[in-house]
């Protein structure tokens, strides 16, 4: 297979289109994108690794959200997009991979699970997640999705200690009520490890919790991610007014 023509313009000069996948082949492109952010990068050890495509079980039932470079095709974002119809169907959502949703079964219906999120290393000045956004609100609204949920990551590279401490920052004003709190499978040992370590918080969750969402309690360890994943939930009605029209911009 032909190597992908690099374009060396600078991002801003770049012409970006957004779609959902409307392929196998779109959606191969998505997964070798993924392959490279999350093993090649971010070091998760993923089972198709001799194939170098990040594939599981759930991709069939998902559709797939990307943003391409027009001038060479190239798929530099994507998003995957999981109902509650196709994750009945399945047996259920990615997420309840890693935590307990028994409280959130009141809203599934009304639920779209989003995941895989990733963005080429060239594009992530703000452009390319902008229109995975935008696209997000177009799909929840085409669908009359009220809800948004998935896992969001955090490095386990030094440990744990960062995610251990920037999870006690973040849940000082961002847990949700307990009606929509959540419980990890595999839960991230916080008692043994220093909540007060320098802390980042990725730049994704950073991005949902300024729209509104809320963190659905304590985090899971996924191992073969090497990442402490947190459940985030963003009720539409809760998207600040500040930030409603950004995040519906271009999808009408």
């Amino acid at each position: 297979m032909l190597e992908p023509r690099r374009d060396r313009r600078p991002e801003s000069q770049r012409r970006l289109s957004l779609h959902l996948a409307r392929g196998e082949a779109e959606i191969a492109e998505a997964q070798r994108l993924r392959y490279r952010v999350f093993a090649e990068e971010m070091g998760a050890r993923l089972p198709n690794a001799a194939e170098g495509i990040d594939r599981d079980r759930f991709d069939p039932w998902c559709e797939h959200l990307l943003v391409t470079e027009e001038d060479t095709g190239e798929v530099v974002g994507t998003y995957r997009i999981l109902t509650s119809e196709a994750a009945e169907r399945i047996g259920g959502f990615y997420s309840e991979q890693e935590f307990d949703l028994a409280r959130l079964r009141y809203l599934r219906d009304r639920a779209v699970e989003i995941g895989r999120s990733c963005v080429h290393p060239d594009h992530r000045s703000g452009a390319v997640i902008a229109l995975l956004w935008s696209g997000l609100a177009e799909y929840m609204r085409r669908t009359g999705s009220e809800y948004l949920l998935g896992c969001a990551s955090m490095s386990m590279l030094d440990g744990g200690h960062g995610a251990a401490a920037a999870y006690a920052r973040i849940r000082e004003s961002h847990l949700s009520p307990m009606e929509y709190r959540v419980f990890p499978h595999c839960p991230l040992p916080l008692h043994e490890l220093n909540q007060n370590a320098a802390a980042t918080i990725p730049p994704l969750i950073k991005a949902y919790l300024k729209v509104g969402a809320y963190v659905c309690g304590e985090p899971a360890w996924d191992p073969d991610f090497n990442t402490a994943d947190l459940l985030m939930l963003l009720p539409l009605s809760r998207v600040d007014e500040r930030y409603a029209k950004h995040f519906m911009r271009n999808a009408g």
